[in-house]
This record gives C-alpha cells, sequence and structure tokens, in this order.
C-alpha cells in the first residue's frame, strides 16, 4: 500500500531535481520550468498530507500555489521574450546587461 511517506518521498525528490536545476542551469526557460517543478512538488507535499490528516486545508494551498505559479509564468515568459528581442540570447549570466 502507497502511504503519505512514499508521496512525501517523491516530493522530496522532485525538489531536488528542481533545486539542482535552478543552481546549475544557465538557461532561463530551464530554470523557470525547474522553479515549476519546485512548485509542483510542493503541491504534492500539500495534497499527500490533506490526504493523511483529512482535512481540506491543503489542497485549498494548492490552488493558491498555482496561481502564483501561472502568474510567475505569465510575467517570466514576457521578461524572457523581451530580453530575448533585445540581446537574442536568454542566457542568464547576460541578464544584468539589460538595463544598457
Amino acid at each position: 500500500m502507497i502511504g503519505v511517506y512514499h508521496y512525501m518521498t517523491v516530493a522530496a525528490i522532485l525538489f531536488a531535481m528542481g533545486t539542482y536545476g535552478v543552481l546549475t542551469r544557465r538557461n532561463a526557460i530551464v530554470i523557470f520550468m525547474c522553479i515549476e517543478l519546485m512548485l509542483n512538488s510542493v503541491n504534492l507535499t500539500f495534497i499527500a498530507l490533506s490526504n493523511h490528516l483529512q482535512s481540506m486545508d491543503g489542497q485549498i494551498f494548492v490552488f493558491f500555489v498555482m496561481t502564483v505559479a501561472a502568474a510567475e509564468a505569465a510575467v517570466g515568459l514576457a521578461l524572457m521574450i523581451s530580453f530575448f528581442r533585445n540581446r537574442e540570447s536568454i542566457d542568464v549570466d547576460h541578464i544584468n546587461m539589460l538595463k544598457l
């Protein structure tokens, strides 16, 4: 039987993979995908604990996290499009040159 510990283990692995991606990658799109992976692992944790504790609180928090993730994706993609139009690259090492 699959218990809450299995879900928490999967969520921890997903969060670690997302953290590794954010810290090691230079492409802005990959970084945003890794951040989304981290947010989804948090959602999995909320849902697993909500089911385990027989409470709806975790599921309500998931809707808030999904709303923040959608707003982050929209703003992030808009910034990347603007940056790509100006510099024709989305390498995060060159983002500080946007103010020139």
